[in-house]
């Protein structure tokens, strides 16, 4: 989030952007991803980004009062985003554990949605809105697994797994990519 870009949209200083924010996490309305940069020698983006605890709030904001009118939305993809991640959040939340949730986007756009450090690995997870599954979809979202070992992101070691979350039906590829549908995105967390 970069407040002086908002404080200029909005006609306000940077600081009283950072204040509301900070009163807007503490009241629950919204929640902070912190990027994860660490060990990590490529020009990362170290600003977090801010998600919506509850989808609902952000569609009032939006202007949306109707279910159909989600997928008309030019932000469908923006609201589905932030409704995996809210829910991981909240699955880890419940679950008794901090959430250990990050994302990594570097200085070239290349971006991972959430990535779950989990041993000497990680679980990349990207979301999209789509509603079926393509060999195309896959390698447009980076999740081919040496495309995004080896060029995208160095740091993700062999033990790091892949997933595609999106609104469709459920399959494991042959290189261990599994692809979720929403409802299930938090299986992503209790996988050993």
């Amino acid at each position: 989030m970069d407040h002086a870009s908002l404080a200029s949209d909005t006609g306000v200083s940077p600081t009283t952007v950072k204040n509301w924010f900070s009163i807007l996490e503490a009241s629950c309305i919204v929640f902070r991803l912190p990027p994860y940069f660490r060990n990590f020698g490529k020009r990362v983006i170290k600003s977090p980004k801010y998600y919506f605890v509850d989808v609902g709030i952000l569609c009032y904001l939006l202007g949306i009062t109707k279910a159909a009118q989600v997928q008309r939305d030019p932000l469908v993809g923006s609201i589905f985003e932030n409704l995996v991640v809210a829910e991981l959040m909240k699955n880890r939340y419940n679950d008794g554990f901090l959430p250990d949730l990050y994302f990594m986007r570097d200085s070239h756009g290349n971006e991972i949605d959430i990535l779950f450090p989990q041993g000497y690995g990680f679980r990349a997870v990207e979301i999209t809105s789509a509603e079926t599954f393509s060999q195309g979809c896959r390698v447009a979202y980076g999740l081919h697994g040496k495309k995004l070992r080896s060029k995208k992101f160095r740091l993700l070691s062999p033990e790091s797994y892949s997933h595609l979350v999106y609104n469709g039906e459920e399959m494991l590829l042959s290189d261990e990519t599994r692809i979720l549908n929403f409802r299930n995105c938090h299986t992503i967390l209790d996988e050993p």
